[in-house]
């Protein structure tokens, strides 16, 4: 292997660009990373890891206002949201230096600057201090993630009370309310976030349900959960415009035929985000790209030979954990090697609480596919560990092919579901059956235990619940504990 071929320009170091520097690295690549801003991109910095700080926080609260229910005298004087910001910046802070440590024990040369294409295999490079440089040669993996997505909505863009995700991070006072615009991941964790924080919290959502790619039974349960907690959620309404208002802002919202206003201190717009390409000028080095989506094979190949992409840019799935797999898989082929992509047991997770996590085929999307499938239900109110954690709140629910009971989703809403939801993806990665989930021993009290029973319950055969048949339909579950 010449060494032209060796070289790898990694643009963007985020969870797909540091990893796929990392791989190249392990493979013996000489490896260069331009990153604009922080290492870790989004994830680490504004997005992932400082979110779920403010989750953790706001569990801690919840919690410490439930101890009395176990029997633990205390008296919770509010909170210091000073503190709880200083947390976040701590955490994100040490993830950060510890991928620059990784950087330099891979011997990875990083640049802090801007890149574009001047050809398909030159990019300029503006640095920090202004200064430029030109590099070319070797294989170039494009990783530059997402930004928000703002919507032509009149009125957002000249109102300071309309923040978005990056914004709603650094609010340096808890908002005495917070109407939020977008139903989707981001919106839905942040509604969790500050409503437990006492935000009053509302939800303006375009589409017929809340978190819309995820599996509906289980979202209507935590629907119903969040408004139970105070947030007020409204779906299949638009919003129209935004103005300015002595509260902060008012909103006015077309929901059922007429128009409801509704202000609020701050409005969180989270409508989604959009790859974040503008500045790479892909024109110039004739990469395809669909209106800034960049393109490529399984091989994460783009149509320019020696150039990939991974991650939001594509704007595809936008997570982290897509990114950072996309990397590994480029920087593997940039190397060489034949590797390809295979987003089958991509789980996807929403870090309310209870936690939603989900892999492989919705019940919608079977019946959309015309797959013949049965469903299996194991409610948590009939699990010990969830009653002790959080009261029984949620449901396991296993998706399975008809004729030979493969496992094709698992879905779980209740505690730690974003950890328990790698068994599923296990199980739909190696095309699993209903016999091997039955057959696993599950330890107990766990919470793993509900996807075995909600296996166990496909076929009638639920230990812990009560079984109940419906003609016509498959075994499902009744809301009672057998005693």
């Amino acid at each position: 292997m010449s060494n032209e071929s060796q070289n790898i320009i990694v643009v963007g170091g985020g969870p797909g660009g540091y990893v796929a520097a990392i791989r190249a690295a392990q493979l013996g690549g000489k490896v260069t990373l331009i990153e604009k801003s922080k290492l870790g991109g989004t994830c680490l910095n504004v997005g992932c890891i400082p979110t779920k700080v403010l989750l953790h926080s706001a569990d801690l609260l919840e919690e410490a206002n439930h101890a009395n229910d176990f029997g633990i005298n205390m008296n919770v004087n509010g909170f210091d949201w000073r503190k709880v910001l200083k947390k976040k910046e701590s955490i994100s802070s040490q993830l950060v230096n510890g991928i620059s440590g990784l950087m330099k024990a891979n011997k990875i040369k990083v640049i802090n600057g801007t890149a574009e294409f001047t050809s398909s295999n030159t990019l300029s490079i503006t640095k920090a201090d202004g200064t430029k440089v030109t590099i070319s040669g070797g294989k170039i993996i494009l990783a530059t993630g997402s930004v928000p997505a703002i919507p032509p909505i009149p009125g957002i863009k000249d109102n300071e009370n309309c923040i978005d995700s990056t914004g709603a991070l650094s609010l340096t006072e808890v908002p005495k309310s917070l109407l939020v615009i977008g139903g989707g991941v981001i919106g839905v964790e942040f509604a969790s976030i500050y409503s437990r924080f006492g935000t009053k919290v509302t939800i303006i959502e375009a589409l017929p349900k809340l978190l819309p790619l995820m599996e509906g039974e289980l979202t209507a349960l935590l629907r119903s959960d969040l408004e139970s907690k105070g947030v007020e959620i409204h779906t299949e309404a638009k919003v129209h415009s935004v103005e300015s208002s002595p509260a902060g802002a008012k909103v006015n919202v077309e929901s059922k035929g007429e128009i409801k206003c509704f202000e609020a201190e701050k409005v969180l717009v989270a409508v989604g985000r959009r790859a974040n390409t503008a500045s790479l000028n892909l024109d110039k080095a004739g990469i395809e790209n669909d209106r800034g989506r960049i393109k490529t094979n399984h091989k994460m190949e783009t149509n320019v030979k020696g150039v990939y992409a991974i991650g939001d840019c594509l704007g595809e799935v936008m997570l982290a954990h897509v990114a950072s797999v996309q990397g590994e898989i480029a920087a593997e082929n940039a190397m060489g090697m034949d590797s390809s992509y295979n987003g089958k047991t991509v789980p996807s997770c929403v870090y309310t609480n209870p936690e939603f996590a989900g892999v492989g085929l919705t019940e919608e999307k079977a019946k959309e596919e015309g797959i013949e499938y049965i469903t299996g239900h194991f409610p948590l109110m009939a699990n010990g560990k969830a009653l002790i954690m959080n009261g029984g709140t949620g449901m396991v629910k296993v998706i399975l092919g008809k004729e030979f009971k493969e496992v094709l989703g698992v879905h779980i809403l209740g505690p730690r579901a974003t950890d328990i939801i790698a068994e599923g993806a296990l199980a739909v990665g190696m095309e699993a059956t209903i016999e091997d989930l039955i057959e696993t021993i599950h330890a107990h009290p766990t919470l793993t235990e509900g996807v075995r029973e909600a296996a166990l319950a496909a076929e009638n055969r639920a230990i812990h619940a009560i079984n109940k048949k419906v003609e016509g339909r498959e075994p499902r579950l009744i809301k009672e504990l057998v005693l």
